[in-house]
């Protein structure tokens, strides 16, 4: 992305303030509601908000409503726009992700994840389907990924990961989440169930991986 010298000024800007900083790295590696970036960062929530406006005039963060309840909103990164900026701990080791039926998002992640940093992954729904969908098996194969053999299981709490990673806005409301959980609000492909949905789910998906090793890697 080309951005103009007064563009590029108002992030490195709104990235001087150290509360405005600490938002930006979190948000590297997870999505988060306003309440949730309150209580990490120990902000009053009218503070936050202050902050949080600044980050989006300059284009840092997006907000949007969940697609889960409709009413809670989440903050995201606009990852492109701070590359190179920011940075994070290096990638756990092992990785659970979650979604409600366990038929696409979370196992493209769980693909995506053991193929870009070769470590451990797994995938688990709160309500999960009797197969993966199709659509998710055409979309890993044009990725070069597989997901044969890999069935939707239900999730278990007492399985140990590293990380666990939620990947829809619906089983990350649902759950009793524990604070070092990730969420990546990733629209489900299918509702739409076409071939662009499911290819637009491996992107964001692969986009995200990648923003975290390259983040890691910042000196």
């Amino acid at each position: 992305m080309n951005r103009s010298i007064e563009e590029r000024a108002a992030v490195h800007a709104a990235l001087a303030d150290p509360t405005r900083l600490a938002v930006v790295d979190d948000l590297v590696a997870s999505d988060r509601s306003p309440s949730e970036l309150a209580c990490r960062l120990d902000v009053p929530s009218n503070l936050l908000a202050h902050h949080l406006d600044v980050l989006e005039h300059a284009g840092v963060v997006a907000r949007f409503a969940s697609a889960g309840d409709r009413r809670r909103r989440y903050v995201r990164l606009r990852q492109d726009t701070v590359a190179g900026m920011v940075r994070t701990s290096p990638p756990p080791g092992s990785v659970l992700f979650v979604c409600t039926h366990n038929s696409a998002r979370s196992q493209l992640a769980a693909a995506l994840w053991r193929a870009r940093t070769g470590s451990a992954a797994r995938s688990a729904g709160t309500h999960p389907a009797d197969h993966v969908h199709p659509g998710a098996v055409a979309a890993a194969r044009r990725a070069g990924l597989t997901l044969e053999g890999t069935g939707p299981r239900y999730l278990d709490r007492a399985e140990s990961a590293d990380v666990v990673v939620t990947v829809c806005d619906r089983a990350h409301e649902e759950l009793a989440v524990d604070a070092s959980w990730w969420h990546w609000s990733v629209p489900d492909p299918t509702s739409a169930a076409t071939e662009a949905a499911f290819d637009a789910a491996v992107t964001d998906l692969d986009h995200r991986i990648s923003t975290l090793l390259e983040a890691s890697a910042t000196p």
